[in-house]
């Protein structure tokens, strides 16, 4: 392989870095405590335990995202995007989504 393809293929990763580095980081409370458990959901893998729900993905529509989850494991206390929570508005519009009844469906963690 030439520099200059060294050089190309350099930046192409380079370029790419940014875009696998954007991921934004979610958290979420449950109302009601869940056993560990995954729930993969249509633009986000949940990690789910006693305390939260947390996961990645390069999803912008963190609403929708908030809605999946809610109508998943129910009611949620709040939903953190990157450090920054919902607003209560925010949060009811999510909840709004929520299911029925009070135990959770998930699948058994691996």
């Amino acid at each position: 392989m030439t520099m200059t393809n060294v050089l190309a293929l350099a930046g192409v990763l380079l370029a790419l870095a940014p875009a696998a580095a954007s991921a934004a980081n979610y958290a979420a409370t449950p109302i009601v405590p869940t056993a560990p458990a995954r729930i993969n959901a249509s633009d986000i893998v949940w990690g789910c335990g006693p305390a939260a729900c947390l996961g990645n993905s390069m999803e912008s529509r963190p609403l929708v995202l908030c809605q999946d989850l809610a109508s998943r494991v129910g009611k949620l206390t709040d939903f953190v995007v990157d450090g920054r929570g919902f607003t209560p508005d925010l949060l009811d519009r999510c909840n709004a989504r929520a299911r029925s009844g009070t135990a959770p469906v998930f699948a058994k963690a691996k």
